[in-house]
């Protein structure tokens, strides 16, 4: 039993939405998480396992048509670095929430909605979703790449910042403010 073209495309979008929605409500939350390296690099290393797809003869793309998908995917990544701001609150660095950002992932998922029918004039339908995967690792490497080096910047931040607190506490003039303070 074959699934009509049309039919597959209804259920491809609206998994992708269910997806986008996801990511929206789990980066919503996370901003009231402390963020790691790890947090910030485990997603585009899962996602890299995706180019195993291309084992398959029947997902592998022209080299112009994956080189621009991936440069789209670049392009489109400006917006969700932009969005994505980090901050030291209590010693811990965290992302700040941004109202931008659900409103810029519906707007990519609508682009990308509103191009998968016209790509998929030019190439099959597996290959479709192949050239979109590229898309989207393109817009999330240097995401979280950008993300990795604010991240890397506030850590030495804060790693200064413990320094200079534990230099001024064992100056002399810390204990002099301590002894000179009235006890009560």
């Amino acid at each position: 039993m074959t699934m009509s073209n049309h039919l597959g495309q209804i259920i491809s979008t609206l998994i992708t939405v269910l997806f986008a929605l996801t990511v929206i409500v789990v980066r919503t939350r996370g901003s009231n998480k402390p963020v790691n390296a790890k947090k910030i690099l485990i997603p585009p290393l899962g996602m890299s396992t995706g180019f195993l797809m291309f084992l398959a003869p029947e997902t592998r793309d022209p080299w112009l048509y994956a080189g621009l998908a991936f440069a789209a995917g670049v392009v489109l990544s400006y917006p969700l670095i932009l969005t994505s701001k980090m901050h030291i609150v209590d010693g811990e660095i965290r992302l700040r929430r941004s109202k931008g950002f659900p409103l810029i992932l519906l707007g990519l998922l609508a682009l990308r909605i509103a191009l998968h029918q016209y790509v998929e004039e030019y190439v099959t339908i597996i290959q479709t979703g192949s050239l979109f995967f590229i898309l989207a690792f393109g817009m999330i490497l240097p995401w979280r790449i950008a993300m990795f080096l604010r991240y890397r910047r506030l850590v030495r931040e804060l790693k200064a910042d413990r320094r200079r607190a534990t230099a001024e506490e064992a100056s002399p003039s810390a204990a002099l403010r301590v002894r000179r303070e009235p006890v009560k």
